[in-house]
Order: C-alpha cells, then structure tokens, then sequence
C-alpha cells in the first residue's frame, strides 16, 4: 500500500494550509490515519490522527487550529491547519495502517512527506 502526499508549501503566519494523503494499492480496510510532523533536529511527533470509527485525536499543538478528516471513499486523509504559526514549519508525513489483499495481511504505510513552511 502506497501513501501520495501533497498540499504543502510556504505560507505566512496565520495562514492556512490543507494536506491531503491518497492511499492506493489493493486495500481492504483502513483502521486507522494519521499525520505526524518532523521539524529539523527534533523527533517525529504526532500531529492528528482518526480511526474508522471517526475518533479523532490531536497534539495539544494541534488542538483548535487543525482539523483531520477522511474520505473512506478515495482512501484519503487531510489536515486542515489553520492560524499556522512559525513553529509549524516541518516535513509533515501521514501513516495508513489497515489491512490489504487476499489474504487480509496488515500495512502499515508511510507517506513520502510534504514540507511546510511558515514564515513569521
């Protein structure tokens, strides 16, 4: 299972970006989508993340400024940040894990990653 990012760009303090996230290959469910952000020398962290049953979870940075959604339809997840600050600005990758193929085996996929860049 594969996982196409895109969305993200330069954008000035307290504008808005939105990411999305397309999972391909031969899936038959997804458990659970995720974003999660890596700025320079620090660890990859947890942005926002929901479940098949629509449970959302959030950073506490994240909380009131960015919405997760998904479209079960196109295997999609977004992130829509709004009132971005300078401490956004890091590589923003999302994460899929379900299950995929005949056999049902589990995935556990990564994006490539999109950059996003606030300036002050």
């Amino acid at each position: 299972v594969q996982l196409q990012a895109s969305g993200g760009g330069l954008v000035q303090a307290g504008g808005s970006l939105r990411l999305s996230c397309a999972a391909s290959g031969s899936i038959f469910s997804i458990n659970f989508m995720g974003w999660y952000r890596q700025a320079p020398g620090k660890q990859r962290e947890l942005v926002a993340t929901t479940t098949s049953f629509a449970s959302t979870n959030y950073a506490d940075s994240a909380k009131g400024r960015f919405t997760i959604s998904r479209d079960n339809a196109k295997n999609t997840v977004y992130l829509q940040m709004n009132s971005l600050e300078p401490e956004d600005t890091a590589v923003y990758y999302c994460n899929a894990r379900g299950t995929y193929g005949d056999s049902l085996a589990r995935f556990n996929s990564w994006g490539q990653g999109t950059q996003v860049t606030v300036s002050s």
